[in-house]
């Protein structure tokens, strides 16, 4: 099975005020690595240190897509590197890149070309959905659109089950579709309120979590990855919470 890890989005607002105090914390809870997005001006070298003192890895890295312009990309490869990470993930992308049919078509041109760099580099590149890239275009998904006309070996998926089923979208149809190409799930637990969807800590809401992770082991993915974005309270009390049920049901 794939190693459970916190995407630090999710604790955002300690990790800009202590980002490697909160790295350490989160190590402490028991996650086995860390996703971010972001690292607030720290030096690699301090960065890893801290995760070695740890014994924690990296889940990859949220990069923006203009980290991977020419002009940044080998600084991105570099900071990467010397953490230790090798899975780079576009988290999000402007509507000019969605808003139609040709511009899904044209960012899937432009993902494999930035994957193929990302592969002769030694790094995985991958995409992370929200809830709009299930909008349709002459009866297709942007999803299906983006995936369908890039290269499943440079452009990989970060497959967020939450924002899947958001969308009124099965992830699981999702991951047995696209196969080993799912590199890693982003899980979160759904519940309603006031007649409107939002995230809740694992084990609390209406999500089929057991049947996400073992469909993800049948399909290799290798991360399963925590990304809650809304609490009622601490966020860092909710990631504690996060870890030990979903580790309860990776041991299921």
């Amino acid at each position: 099975m794939g190693k459970a890890a916190l995407q630090l989005y999710s604790v955002r607002q300690a990790a800009e005020k202590d980002f490697l105090g909160t790295v350490g914390k989160v190590a402490d809870m028991g996650y086995e690595a860390i996703q971010f997005a972001g690292y607030f001006n720290t030096p690699a070298h301090e960065l890893k240190q801290l995760l070695d003192e740890k014994g924690i890895t990296v889940a990859g890295s949220h990069i923006m897509l203009d980290a991977f312009k020419e002009e940044q990309l080998a600084e991105t490869f570099k900071y990467n590197r010397e953490i230790g990470n090798d899975l780079l993930i576009v988290p999000a992308i402007a509507p000019q890149y969605r808003d139609s049919e040709d511009a899904w078509k044209r960012t899937a041109e432009e993902f494999n070309k930035i994957g193929q760099a990302c592969k002769e580099e030694g790094f995985t590149f991958a995409y992370h959905n929200h809830n709009f890239e299930f909008e349709t275009f002459g009866g297709t998904t942007g999803f299906d659109l983006l995936f369908g006309n890039s290269d499943p070996e440079v452009v990989k998926i970060e497959l967020d089950c939450y924002w899947a089923t958001f969308a009124e979208l099965d992830p699981l149809g999702l991951i047995n579709q696209y196969g080993n190409r799912v590199v890693s799930l982003h899980l979160k637990d759904m519940t309603v309120e006031n007649g409107k969807k939002r995230s809740i800590e694992i084990g609390s809401g209406s999500l089929d979590l057991e049947s996400l992770l073992n469909v993800g082991t049948k399909n290799d993915v290798k991360w399963f990855i925590i990304e809650q974005e809304q609490f009622d309270g601490d966020p860092m009390e909710s990631s504690k919470v996060n870890i030990k049920n979903l580790k309860k049901l990776m041991e299921k």
